[in-house]
């Protein structure tokens, strides 16, 4: 009897015209945990969903096997009964992959009735201890919420319950951390890991994270545009990669920036920085619920502030609050200016001095508006009595600077007539700077935008707000739970911890000394 879980061989797949997997040969051992790592668009996803053919609009040829049988030859209802049984998908974003109008109780309990043949009752009981079995703290009351009122961990726990219920023999985990800060992650890959012990399931990882990779597989294969140019177990890989593109991938880790804080003028100037938000506590009484309490630091010109701390600990919080998109208590003072007396006609013509590039450009960008109105809106808003000529210039001279799709010739009118989800992820992120930056800050904040990116355009994107900065003698403030990156950019750093509270700040050299003991 075979050992092999899954079988691909020659594996091509072809969406209309265009093809995008080419020759694939892969397998993996029944209980092995197998991490499928690559760039962007190197075809990790649609391999993975070949598996279970979840897009119909995509052709396949060659073989694909699941325990000897031929998935590739099977009927829609066929792969009805294996989909979620035998097979089963955790997603990388929970909250567009659950029902946002279900409970997540119900949501597992369907998983139950529907391949368990589970009585409504007994699959509520069984959904339960699925819940608490990924540590989900409160599951008697976690069960009745949807997925808008948990946490971001606690989404991808549920999803993970959901996705073991069946007991499936094959579980494949879709960069399934991306998005989580560094301590959920490891809670999140320590729960598969228990999982698989315990079922002695298989896992297929898809991730651009080798670090993540390094700790948890037993084998590793690497894909480039649509094949696979090398597969090793991961002391062999880590140790001697062969191929000079896995070779690539793992330089592209960022190194540590080493650079002592800037000695110029202080542009941004927090103290006892408070935020907290109206939360009911009865009927007809309201208490306050603080998000950030006694927040102080300093940004000097040309200098870059980490912001790191746990998922609800205030990060994103305090950044909307430093343009205030919120409202905040205490002292911020950007420039000299006291932002918390200022008038809104004064505060308009004031955000020039400080711009946000947001974690998801895609959500961040007007689907409806080209490049070229995009990022020339700044100026239309911030510099209304600019020349159209004078725009024109502006906006081509900063995608040059953020190096976006540059010709021979320059920035090609082709580009400003585009629409932003004709771009990858790396090139929208260039484009959400781009905006920022045209009406020259003093302060640029950035939330999360490497989180979603792999390795090389992380590398890509530190390298070049690091030139920008240098140019520009920009402030920075980089809200990240990505140490590494946090490390490659930061002179300072403030840790953030649950309930808003701050627990370090101080020289990046410092803090990182003692969070890597």
């Amino acid at each position: 009897m075979s050992n092999l879980l899954l079988e691909i061989n020659n594996l091509s797949s072809f969406v209309r015209q265009k093809q995008i997997l080419s020759d694939v040969s892969l397998s993996m051992k029944k209980g092995e945990k197998l991490a499928l790592v690559g760039e962007s668009g190197s075809g990790k996803t649609m391999l993975a969903q070949g598996v279970v053919r979840l897009n119909p609009d995509i052709r396949f040829s060659g073989s694909l096997k699941f325990n000897g049988t031929e998935i590739l030859s099977l009927s829609a209802k066929q792969l009805q009964k294996i989909r979620g049984k035998k097979i089963a998908f955790v997603f990388q974003e929970p909250m567009t992959a659950l029902n946002p109008v279900q409970t997540v109780g119900s949501q597992i309990a369907e998983v139950l009735t529907w391949h368990l043949g589970l009585t409504q009752k007994d699959a509520y009981k069984q959904a339960l201890t699925l819940l608490e079995r990924t540590g989900i703290e409160n599951a008697e009351s976690k069960i009745h919420a949807y997925p808008f009122q948990l946490s971001g961990g606690q989404r991808q726990r549920a999803m993970i319950a959901m996705a073991v219920a069946a007991e499936p023999e094959l579980l494949i985990a879709d960069e399934p951390t991306t998005a989580l800060d560094v301590a959920v992650q490891e809670q999140i890959m320590a729960l598969l890991n228990d999982i698989q012990r315990q079922t002695g399931m298989g896992i297929l990882y898809i991730s651009h994270d080798l670090r993540v990779v390094k700790n948890f597989a037993d084998r590793v294969a690497v894909m480039k545009d649509g094949k696979i140019v090398e597969t090793a177990t991961v002391e062999k890989l880590f140790n001697e990669p062969q191929h000079e593109y896995t070779q690539m991938l793992l330089n592209a880790v960022p190194q540590p920036l080493n650079e002592e804080p800037p000695q110029t003028a202080t542009v941004l100037s927090v103290e006892n920085l408070g935020v907290a938000v109206k939360e009911k506590s009865g009927w007809f009484k309201t208490h306050d619920l603080p998000l950030l309490k006694n927040v102080q630091f300093e940004l000097k010109q040309g200098e870059t502030l980490g912001v790191i701390g746990a998922s609800g600990s205030g990060k994103s919080t305090l950044a909307k609050a430093l343009l205030k998109l919120i409202d905040y208590s205490g002292s911020l003072k950007i420039c000299g200016n006291d932002w918390q007396h200022i008038d809104n006609k004064k505060l308009l013509e004031k955000r020039k001095d400080i711009q946000i590039v947001f974690q998801d450009p895609f959500a961040a960008l007007n689907p409806r508006m080209t490049v070229g109105e995009i990022v020339g809106e700044a100026i239309t808003i911030l510099e209304p009595h600019t020349a159209s000529e004078e725009k024109q210039n502006k906006i081509i001279k900063i995608l040059k600077e953020v190096r976006l799709l540059e010709t021979e010739f320059g920035v090609s009118q082709n580009i400003l007539d585009r629409y932003p989800h004709e771009f990858s992820g790396g090139q929208r992120q260039r484009i959400a700077i781009a905006r920022a930056l045209i009406v020259q800050p003093k302060i640029l904040v950035l939330d999360e935008p490497t989180s979603a990116l792999d390795l090389q355009l992380q590398k890509q994107l530190i390298d070049l707000l690091k030139e920008l900065q240098k140019k520009h003698q920009i402030a920075m403030i980089f809200v990240s739970h990505d140490l590494d990156v946090i490390a490659a950019l930061s002179h300072k750093i403030l840790v953030l911890e649950t309930g808003g509270k701050v627990k370090d700040y101080g020289n990046a050299s410092d803090i990182l000394r003692q969070y890597s003991r």
